[in-house]
């Protein structure tokens, strides 16, 4: 069962345009390429679940379709397309698993997402989510703003921003998900050229969909800066290209109250040092005059 979203009015300026997004994901579809990424990250989520040990009844896949690799963790699934709009029209509480892979990348109103998600769980429910984390793909920002500022002195945006591991938790956190987690698992590829690269990220739907991205195509003489850079800074000694991706995993539960919780400030009552055995010394942290 597909679940429409529809559009949402916060009045914040937009960062991606979601017409731009869309017919990059057709495109992707068509071109039918390695999702090495994808394909990584879904198990990668595989491996998390599988450390749950307990069996989800409904599942919600935020995506374009189930992955068979983690279908069956849930005994039925619902799926939720993000399109122009981002509000989740589901009534709350109907989930106990929610999952999504690299389907969050271009929300302009990720907290809101967040939240919604959240409210669409049931108390100790299950989030996991897979998205593309802060280090990805610099060594491409960096020489897009070698070439535009040589040749046109300024720069425009040509990669999105993406979210940092140590910001990923907060964002949990503020979506009020209880027990959040975030860890990151970060690859290198080496290209045989610049043009392998940018085919790798059409086929993963990762191009350039931001909102106040240049129109106009890019000149020549700014493309061969960037190639030019690319290679001299970012390139090794056999001529291959690197390339870094980061993955983030968040893992979140909505809260109940069989869930653990953190103890009250002064509450302890065995010492530390005597649970390792050892002896506590204070140390002052002024010097005696």
């Amino acid at each position: 069962m597909a679940i429409s979203l529809a559009p949402m009015s916060t009045g914040l300026p937009l960062l991606f345009d979601a017409e731009a997004a869309a017919r990059a994901a057709d495109r992707a579809r068509r071109l039918k390429g390695d999702r090495f990424l994808e394909a990584a990250a879904v198990d990668g989520l595989a491996d998390r679940l599988g450390a749950v040990t307990r069996r989800f009844e409904r599942g919600l896949w935020i995506g374009e379709s189930i992955s068979p690799a983690l279908a069956g963790f849930a005994r039925a699934w619902e799926i939720a397309r993000f399109g122009p709009g981002e509000e989740l029209l589901r009534a709350p509480g109907e989930y106990d698993l929610a999952v999504s892979v690299y389907s969050l990348q271009v929300i302009n109103d990720l907290p809101g997402a967040l939240v919604q998600i959240r409210h669409a769980l049931k108390p100790d429910g299950l989030f996991l989510a897979a998205l593309l984390g802060g280090g990805t793909l610099g060594e491409l920002r960096d020489a897009f703003a070698h070439g535009e500022i040589v040749t046109r002195g300024g720069i425009s945006p040509h990669v999105s921003p993406f979210v940092d591991v140590r910001d990923a938790g907060a964002l949990l956190q503020r979506a009020g998900f209880a027990l959040p987690v975030t860890d990151v698992e970060r690859l290198v590829v080496r290209y045989g050229d610049f043009f392998k690269l940018v085919r790798d990220l059409r086929a993963h739907g990762f191009t350039n969909v931001l909102a106040q991205r240049s129109r106009v195509a890019l000149r020549r003489d700014t493309l061969a800066r960037v190639l030019a850079h690319y290679a001299a800074c970012h390139g090794d000694a056999d001529g291959r290209l690197r390339a870094r991706f980061e993955t983030l995993y968040l893992t979140g539960w909505a809260p109940h109250e069989s869930q653990q919780q953190p103890l009250k400030p002064g509450s302890a009552r065995a010492r530390l040092a005597d649970a390792l055995g050892t002896s506590e010394k204070i140390i002052s942290r002024f010097p005696k005059e």
